[in-house]
């Protein structure tokens, strides 16, 4: 999922890291740091139509290694979020870099989300935004979804995640849970609007490309 530009993170925010706030974060997140750039997925690959496996060993080598990948990656891609199917991994497993609606930086990964919504019976508000794929390069259509979410999992070391969302984080949140059920935006669109969303994708996808590529360059990756 695309960061918003108009609530860039470069500006002084609010942070927090696997739900916690934080004093200060670097603009560059730690894992991004150590991690190497991974290729991303594009719609119309099976990896990304096949619903994800649970992760079942925790605490290893090569589920921080990964994590570390995607976080770079994201960031490369200028995302909020990247699931681990948007590399070719088909893992439950999401990383996040997100602000929501009141200026908050969310950053940080969970495994084996479970997600909840606000049942119909609830303060339930669905909301009509733009929204983007880093699997869908250049294309942004408007999607509803709910104003908030839930997203209950495990870190990297098995430990306990709840993470909540509101406004463009909650949005993030939805969006990365329906990449590990095997869906993309794309899924929730008319016919109509798929189609444009692929013309569209067509028409940018060679420079967002190269931006990503001069990205990493400029990274040194």
């Amino acid at each position: 999922m695309p960061v918003r530009h108009e609530r860039s993170r470069s500006i002084d925010q609010r942070v927090r890291v696997q739900g916690h706030p934080v004093d200060a974060y670097p603009a560059l997140p730690p894992e991004a740091d150590r991690g190497s750039v991974r290729r991303v997925t594009v719609v119309g690959e099976e990896v990304l139509r096949r619903p994800c496996r649970e992760v079942t060993e925790f605490g290893t080598p090569e589920l921080s290694a990964l994590i570390d990948d995607m976080f770079l990656t994201m960031h490369v891609a200028d995302g909020a979020g990247l699931a681990a199917n948007q590399v070719g991994i088909g893992l439950r497993l999401f990383v996040y870099d997100c602000p929501d609606d009141h200026g908050i930086r969310h950053v940080g990964h969970i495994v084996n989300p479970v997600l909840d919504l606000p049942g119909p019976g609830s303060n339930r508000r669905l909301v009509d935004d733009s929204e983007g794929c880093l699997s869908v390069p250049g294309a942004t259509m408007t999607v509803p979804r709910t104003d908030h979410a839930v997203a209950r999992g495990f870190d990297k070391d098995g430990n306990p995640l709840v993470i909540e969302g509101t406004g463009y984080f909650a949005r993030c949140l939805q969006h990365e849970t329906d990449h590990l059920a095997g869906h993309t935006y794309l899924d929730r669109l008319s016919k109509r609007d798929r189609k444009d969303a692929l013309r569209q994708m067509e028409d940018q996808r060679e420079e967002v490309f190269a931006q990503r590529a001069i990205k990493a360059a400029h990274l040194g990756r």
